[in-house]
């Protein structure tokens, strides 16, 4: 590549450049400043400056010899990872335990893993998309064992890279073999090198030992067993954009992967899928109920939910990748507004058992209804956003005529309403211990009732947005 090319490259990823600027300014500004209150400010400044080039879209650009591809899909990840990074940021900074907990080097790793979660999703190249997802996977495990003096961090931060070190391994082993297979670790030059069939069970081998590293970071069982502890452990803003962002991305990824390069074996890996997904939402939901910690519980629900989305990339068809789309943009409002109630509440309460909910209704009415509506929402039910995302995933796979994996999910949605009005009832229906309010800052205030409009909107009106994502799709 030749100087103007660098500069011309450089210019189109002028958002992660705000995002890296950013990064460095805010550990500068902790060496020389006493009050650490300005550190999320200049952390949201960061995120809104990259935001703003971010904004308008210019088309499809392959940038530094085709190891990234900026298009209309990156263009969506990444404002989703703006977006959820900035959500992350405020509830950081209400959120006592990291308060006086090396902030600066905090709110540095939002920075970074902004900027790592872009870079995986704009990437095209499987080299890459290893390199990026280890940056995001190191970031990961750093941030869940942030709180040091807490034991139980600490052990959920080791349990993760354990199973986090296996996964790439995994990864890298199929990448090799796909590279052997097909001389190429371009997205967009592999399916033409796959026309020797003395290569076949190599390319499907490799193929598959990449979904199970993809897997681990979309939380997809067998490969979830990391994240009930991750997310209880980790401080609960990072679980609330844990469940969020890099599962949204994981996604992003793996429809690049199967429907870019792989496509030509939908045949073989959609089967797969279609079991994974079963498996998944079913581990994900009966675990779930048995749970009497909320954030494990939303961790089990998470799960689950990433087995229904599983569903809309098993059938491998235009609606369903479109459904997969749309699920992921209301599964991002509406768990992190399930997950900025529950930050409230155990701030308040010290605590995030479920006997800390009895008769919130009555010590924190807005909050409560708001998380009802995240709820129902999550619950599948109309007119909110989850109730269209559930939808549009069972009339792909009905489309496809896979009715044991729609009656299944059907059964697991029944289930998972189950334990989200357990939350609900110990809201509404059981006596409170205490009677003082629980209070919330304005600011976090005011993201809650943004995600909270964000879940109206787009069940009431989701055509727009169905329509939006069927262009979207580069596949």
């Amino acid at each position: 590549m030749n100087a103007a090319a660098v500069v011309q490259d450089l210019k189109a990823f002028l958002p992660e450049l705000c995002l890296l600027g950013g990064a460095f300014l805010v550990l500068l500004v902790d060496l020389f400043v006493k009050n650490k209150k300005i550190l999320p400010a200049l952390a949201l400044l960061a995120l809104a400056a990259a935001a703003v080039p971010a904004i308008p879209f210019r088309g499809t650009q392959a940038l530094f010899s085709g190891f990234f591809t900026l298009d209309a899909f990156t263009h969506f990840f990444r404002l989703l990872a703006l977006g959820a990074s900035a959500v992350w940021v405020i509830l950081s900074a209400g959120y006592k335990p990291l308060q006086k907990q090396y902030e600066g080097e905090y709110y540095t790793l939002v920075l970074f893993m902004a900027l790592a979660l872009v870079l995986m999703a704009a990437s095209t190249n499987l080299l890459m998309i290893f390199l990026s997802i280890e940056f995001v996977s190191i970031l990961s495990y750093l941030l869940v064992g942030f709180e040091k003096k807490n034991s139980q961090s600490k052990e959920a931060s080791v349990k993760y890279l354990l199973f986090g070190s296996v996964a790439s391994a995994l990864m890298l082993y199929g990448i090799s073999l796909v590279f052997g297979a097909t001389g190429s670790l371009e997205l967009t030059a592999i399916p033409a090198k796959l026309d020797d069939p003395s290569f076949y069970g190599l390319t499907l081998t490799g193929s598959i030992l990449l979904l199970a590293g993809l897997g681990f970071k979309i939380s997809m069982a067998p490969f979830h067993l990391w994240a009930p502890d991750a997310y209880e452990g980790a401080p609960a803003p990072f679980t609330a954009f844990l469940t969020v962002a890099p599962k949204a991305i994981g996604f992003a990824v793996l429809m690049r992967v199967l429907t870019g390069a792989f496509h030509w074996f939908s045949f073989e890996w959609s089967p797969i899928l279609m079991v994974l997904s079963i498996l998944t939402m079913t581990i994900g939901n009966i675990t779930a109920v048995a749970q009497t910690n909320v954030k494990r519980l939303l961790a089990y629900s998470s799960i689950g939910q990433a087995g229904y989305i599983l569903m809309g990339l098993a059938a491998a068809t235009p609606l369903g990748l479109t459904a997969v789309l749309y699920y992921l943009l209301a599964y991002a409002f509406t768990n992190l507004g399930v997950f900025a109630v529950a930050i409230v509440v155990g701030s308040g309460t010290g605590s995030y058992e479920l006997e800390s909910y009895r008769g919130l209704a009555k010590r924190a009415p807005v909050l409560s209804a708001c998380m009802v509506v995240f709820l129902l929402s999550l619950a599948g039910i109309p007119p909110l956003a989850g109730f269209f995302a559930k939808l549009y995933v069972f009339s792909a796979v009905i489309e496809n005529r896979y009715y044991l994996m729609a009656a299944a999910a059907a059964i697991n949605s029944a289930v998972a309403a189950f334990y989200y009005l357990r939350i609900v009832r110990q809201m509404y229906l059981v006596p409170a211990d205490e009677t003082s309010r629980i209070w919330s800052c304005p600011v976090t205030r005011f993201t809650i009732f943004i995600l909270l409009a964000g879940t109206i909107i787009l069940g009431l009106v989701p055509a727009p947005f169905i329509d939006y994502f069927k262009a979207l799709l580069p596949f």
